[in-house]
C-alpha cells in the first residue's frame, strides 16, 4: 500500500475539536503543521482556539519549530472542506462506538487513499471502528495522553484489516511531531496505559469506600513515592533498582510471594452516590478553590520542568530505553 512520506506531510486535519482535539492541534501548530479542525458543537471555534492559546506558553518553553504559528489553524464546520488537503486524519469525537463507526465511513469516503486515518480513542477496538471504512487498512488507534500538546506518549493500535505500513507511517509522522509511538502489539481494549491507570483507579476506589484514605492522601501517596519514579523509571525498572545489585531477580524472589497476599482488589467497589460524592468531595478539597485554568498552567509547567530535568540527567533522546517500533519481520524500513 502507498501511502503519503511523512516529508509529504503539511496539513493535519483533526476532526473533533474539543479537550483532546485542542491538544492535537497545538502540538501540530507548535511542529509547523497546517491545522484544520472540524467540530459540529456550539462556540466549538472559540474553545479550540481558546485550548491553542492556553498551550502555547508550554510550548513556547520546550520550544517551537521554526515555521510554527498559530496562524496555521483554520476552522470550518464542513467535514467535506477540512479533509480536502489533507495529508493525516486523527479523529476525536466522543467515545462512541457507533458515532465513531460513522464517521469514519463519511472520512472514509472523502479522503485520499494515501492518507492514515487514526482514532484518538482510549479503548475501542479498531477492528470494529473500520467496518464500514473505505480503504479500511489505512484505519488504526492513535491514542494519546492529556494534556496532548506537551506529554509524548501515544499508543498505536492497528485492527485486522489495517496494514503495518499504515502503523509504521503514523509511527513516523507522531514521531515527527515530538511524540513517542508505542506499538500495542496486540489488539486489546484499553491497549496498555489505560489499563495499568484502571488498575490504580480501581484500588484508589476501594481505599476511599473502605474508609482508609482520602483523595488528597491518595495522590500524595503516589506523588511523593512511585509517581516520582514512575515518571522516568516506569514501574518494572523501578522494581529492578529497588532489588538493589540483585536487581529483578532478587525483587521476584523476595517479594514474590506477596502476589499470594489479598493485598489488592482487581474488581472495582459498587460506584454508589455516596462514594461519588466522597470522590467528589475530596477532589474540591484538595484543590483548594483554586481557579481550573491556574491548575492548568501549573501542571503545564510541572510538566515542562520535568522533562527538561529528565531530558539532561536520565538519558538522552534516542538513547532513554524508548522501544522503537520493529516493522522488520514485515519488510518494512523505519
Amino acid at each position: 500500500m502507498s501511502l503519503k512520506n511523512t516529508q509529504d506531510i503539511n496539513q493535519a486535519t483533526l476532526i473533533g475539536g474539543g479537550v483532546i482535539g485542542g491538544g492535537w492541534a497545538a502540538r501540530c501548530l507548535a511542529h509547523g503543521l497546517r491545522v484544520v479542525v472540524t467540530d459540529p458543537a456550539d462556540g466549538a471555534e472559540e474553545k479550540l482556539r481558546t485550548a491553542v492559546d492556553n498551550a502555547w506558553p508550554a510550548l513556547e518553553a520546550t520550544g517551537l519549530a521554526a515555521q510554527a504559528s498559530r496562524d496555521e489553524l483554520e476552522f470550518t464546520r464542513d467535514v467535506s472542506a477540512a479533509i480536502n488537503g489533507a495529508d493525516f486524519i486523527q479523529e476525536n469525537v466522543p467515545e462512541r462506538e457507533d458515532l465513531k463507526i460513522e464517521v469514519f465511513e463519511q472520512i472514509g469516503a472523502l479522503a485520499p487513499a494515501d492518507v492514515v486515518i487514526a482514532s484518538s480513542s482510549s479503548g475501542l477496538l479498531p477492528s470494529r471502528l473500520q467496518s464500514r471504512c473505505r480503504h479500511p487498512e489505512r484505519l488504526l488507534i492513535g491514542h494519546p495522553f492529556a494534556p496532548v500538546y506537551l506529554l509524548p506518549l501515544v499508543e498505536v493500535v492497528g485492527g485486522e484489516q489495517t496494514c503495518m505500513e499504515a502503523i509504521s507511517a503514523a509511527c513516523r509522522f507522531y514521531k515527527r511531531i515530538g511524540m513517542r509511538p508505542l506499538h500495542v502489539r496486540k489488539e486489546i481494549e484499553a491497549y496498555i496505559a489505560d489499563r495499568l491507570q484502571e488498575s490504580v483507579w480501581r484500588e484508589a476506589l476501594h481505599l476511599i469506600n473502605d474508609g482508609v484514605a482520602t483523595a488528597a492522601e491518595i495522590d500524595a501517596a503516589i506523588t511523593g513515592g512511585p509517581g516520582l519514579r514512575w515518571a522516568f523509571m516506569g514501574t518494572l525498572m523501578a522494581w529492578h533498582l529497588g532489588g538493589g545489585p540483585g536487581g529483578m531477580r532478587h525483587t521476584i524472589d523476595q517479594f514474590g510471594p506477596a502476589l499470594k497476599l489479598p493485598w489488592s482488589h482487581m474488581d472495582a467497589p459498587e460506584l454508589t452516590d455516596a462514594l461519588k460524592e466522597r470522590i467528589v468531595r475530596g477532589c474540591e478539597e484538595e484543590t483548594a478553590g483554586r481557579d481550573f485554568s491556574e491548575l492548568e498552567r501549573r501542571r503545564d509547567i510541572c510538566l515542562v520542568k520535568i522533562q527538561q530535568v529528565l531530558a539532561e540527567h536520565w538519558y538522552p533522546p534516542g538513547e532513554d530505553g524508548w522501544p522503537e517500533p520493529d516493522f522488520s519481520a514485515w519488510g518494512i524500513s523505519d
